[in-house]
């Protein structure tokens, strides 16, 4: 099979998803409101000054991201299993782990690339300085990019379970915690005026290994939700 089919597949995929997230563009706002809300919400429940706000502002951040990542992630194959799409997707001879990487890819612009671009404005609300904004955007880009991916293959192992938002958490959350505790280090670090490089180049290898094995993981659960 030649590349250039299986690439445009997937960019017909990703396409779609996201016209298809034009129309109903309130559930797609959804995660952004909630990581806004969060955030503001932090001030008001401990204390408005800013020397201390300042101090546990990059962990504020990162676990906002993180709960925010989670909330499109139950629907993210379900209407495509139920309406019989994806059972079109394993027979079409396509790689299926590119068309699934798609869609995450498009689920990763409609969350995750929000919630970077929205990192300096709720941080520098809770008083994180500037010299830390490129480090914390770094950082979030890795990360929502590898919890899209986790999220994918949680998804997809519980796609065929009814009300498995629950199930999805608990499979999702433990493996997301190194994410959270360097993508915080390396925002702790760089407004200690330290190199984050160490937490960055963590995070970025566990981001390159979840885009390897994660398509196939994707896969293969998939397949057996379909199969079944």
């Amino acid at each position: 099979m030649s590349l250039a089919p299986t690439w445009q597949a997937a960019r017909l995929v990703l396409q779609r998803d996201l016209t298809l997230a034009t129309r109903r563009w309130d559930e797609a706002a959804q995660p952004l409101i909630f990581y806004v809300v969060v955030t503001t919400l932090f001030p008001l429940a401990t204390t408005p000054d800013l020397s201390q706000l300042r101090v546990i502002s990059g962990g504020v951040v990162w676990v906002a991201a993180l709960l925010a990542s989670l909330l499109a992630l139950e629907s993210l194959f379900r209407s495509d299993v139920e309406d019989g799409t994806m059972e079109q997707w394993v027979l079409s001879g396509q790689p299926l782990g590119w068309l699934l990487l798609a869609k995450v890819l498009a689920h990763w612009i409609l969350t995750g690339l929000p919630l970077v671009l929205m990192a300096p404005v709720v941080g520098t609300a809770l008083g994180l300085p500037f010299s830390a904004w490129g480090t914390l955007m770094l950082s979030l880009l890795m990360g929502t990019g590898t919890l899209s991916i986790l999220g994918g293959i949680g998804a997809a192992l519980t796609v065929g379970v009814r009300r498995g938002s629950v199930l999805l958490s608990l499979l999702v959350l433990p493996l997301a915690m190194p994410l959270l505790i360097f993508g915080a280090r390396a925002v702790a670090m760089a407004m200690d005026g330290e190199s984050p490089s160490g937490p960055l180049q963590l995070l970025a290898a566990i981001f390159f290994l979840s885009l390897s094995l994660g398509p196939l993981a994707m896969s293969a659960a998939i397949r057996i939700s379909v199969e079944n």
